[in-house]
């Protein structure tokens, strides 16, 4: 067998990380006739169900994503969201039908919503990356998909389609307000935990094994046959066999990889959540029938970065800031500081520290802040109506320095790759992503925009678009930074801002 080759296919696979990555990579390994696939992961998903809310730990593991077509100049993106879109499309099908229907869903479940995604500004004029949508998108035959509410011809578009409130969510012009920004009328949302039950359900039903459990899931080391890498540890004590190995394990994966500091790091945004009353105005107004996913001031910097959803069936309303990507730098066995996933789930395990736990049970001042200040201004019949905060979260992604994933094999580690470097925006890929995956672990198509772009790559002469492995001593830690106390933000009023 040639080890830097495609792995023979009647040969052991396994992939460490049972989120998007390692789920949609599961299904389509199976899909090409890989029939010895196993899934490890810590989270019991089984129980769980994906669900955050039921003590899922993982960025896959939520409510809802976004889903979006349009990405500017970045073209490798906007095909690769053309082609997931059609497949998310398929899988409602196949739920609706009865062809594939998880354990606990329905044929009334669906797993994505085509509610459409507006990129909001406070700009008088469309910024640049806006319009680059809307060039992108014409110039990929998709003419009219992208409606501005600057442009008086998308502006009748949108009244001709019904998709006024789409166009205007948060009814700023009806208050006489500035309504700047772009409907992205081919995007919406991933009902997340269902899309992952639903994938993993596929995968299952296509011969992927998956063993979950912090004890028979959990990687305790790789396993090595001189320099190759022969398969993994758990911390059951049990050996693992595996021809190839895929590192897809979201914020941890820079922590059990260290070959990837300064490439990939673990970076934290600030969810909120408020649950909206059945008897509410803001019921229906808020329903996915008339409001889409959206984004605010998405390029920034600290005061923007806010997107949210619709609420969902069971009235939660999630809003999330992403415009400072906190950090939790912890020193490891080689004596290097690496940013570590810790929430208000994980806490416990982390050596019985209190001090931790209470720390990731906590909020950023700062993104409550810039939450709140957007929320009056935009949606202030929250606070008119008593709505407070329900719920809030620090989800843990792993960004790159370019934005860009990292899916290739490890250099000097024969036998190993790596899908991970998510960026926060790979959840809408759920359905395609692993295809490309299995290719580049094949080595077909190498030659296309998103394969080079995922190639194991370091910062060259431009300046990155993340700043990564700041430390301890970086404003972004979360040692460092001013934390509210879950239990003050139930009530906003009594907030110290």
């Amino acid at each position: 067998m040639d080890q830097t080759g495609p792995p023979c296919k009647k040969s052991p696979i396994v992939i460490v990380g049972a989120g998007i990555f390692g789920l949609s990579t599961a299904l389509h390994l199976c899909r090409r006739g890989y029939n010895d696939v196993t899934v490890l992961d810590k989270q019991p998903y089984d129980e769980t169900l994906y669900s955050y809310i039921k003590g899922a730990d993982a960025a896959s593991a939520d409510i809802n994503k976004i889903v979006r077509s349009a990405y500017g100049s970045q073209t490798e993106y906007q095909d690769l969201s053309t082609e997931a879109i059609a497949e998310w499309h398929t899988w409602n099908a196949e739920l609706q039908q009865g062809t594939l229907v998880p354990p606990g869903m329905s044929i009334n479940d669906a797993v994505f919503v085509p509610n459409g995604n507006i990129s909001l500004s406070t700009s008088a004029e469309l910024p640049a990356w806006e319009l680059a949508c809307v060039d992108g998108m014409e110039k990929a035959g998709n003419k009219d998909s992208q409606l501005a509410t600057t442009i008086p011809r998308h502006v009748e578009i949108a009244v001709q389609k019904g998709l006024q409130s789409f166009m205007d969510p948060f009814q700023r012009e009806r208050r006489g307000e500035q309504n700047t920004g772009v409907l992205d009328t081919t995007g919406g949302m991933a009902v997340a935990d269902k899309a992952c039950r639903f994938a993993l359900h596929k995968a299952r039903t296509l011969g992927a094994n998956f063993i979950f459990g912090k004890e028979a899931g959990c990687m305790e080391e790789l396993c090595y046959e001189n320099s190759k890498v022969i398969g993994v540890k758990t911390r059951d004590g049990k050996s693992h066999a595996a021809e190839m190995t895929v590192l897809a394990c979201g914020g941890w994966t820079p922590v059990l990889l260290p070959e990837l500091d300064g490439l990939c790091e673990a970076t934290a945004g600030s969810v909120i959540l408020f649950k909206i009353p059945r008897q509410s105005p803001l019921w229906d107004r808020l329903g996915a029938d008339r409001f889409p996913t959206w984004m605010w001031n998405m390029r920034s910097g600290a005061e923007g970065g806010l997107y949210g959803f619709p609420r969902d069936e069971n009235g939660w309303f999630k809003v999330g800031y992403r415009g400072t990507k906190y950090t939790n730098p912890l020193r490891q066995g080689d004596g290097n500081e690496r940013s570590t996933p810790v929430t208000r789930w994980s806490a416990a395990e982390q050596d019985g520290n209190i001090s931790t736990g209470e720390r990731f049970t906590s909020f950023p001042q700062q993104a409550h802040q810039v939450l709140t200040e957007f929320l009056n201004e935009y949606l202030p019949e929250l606070s008119e109506e008593g709505i407070d905060i329900a719920l809030t979260r620090v989800c843990w992604y792993t960004d790159t320095f370019d934005n860009h994933y990292v899916v290739d094999r490890v250099p000097n580690r024969q036998g190993l790759m790596v899908a991970t470097g998510g960026s926060g925006h790979a959840f809408k890929y759920l359905p395609n992503i692993g295809n490309w995956i299995v290719d580049i672990m094949e080595g077909v198509g190498m030659d296309r925009s998103a394969a080079q772009a995922w190639k194991w790559r370091s910062v060259g002469v431009q300046r990155p678009t993340n700043d990564l492995m700041e430390g301890i001593g970086g404003s972004r830690a979360l040692q460092n930074i001013c934390l509210l106390k879950e239990a003050s933000l139930q009530n906003k009023a009594k907030a110290k801002l």
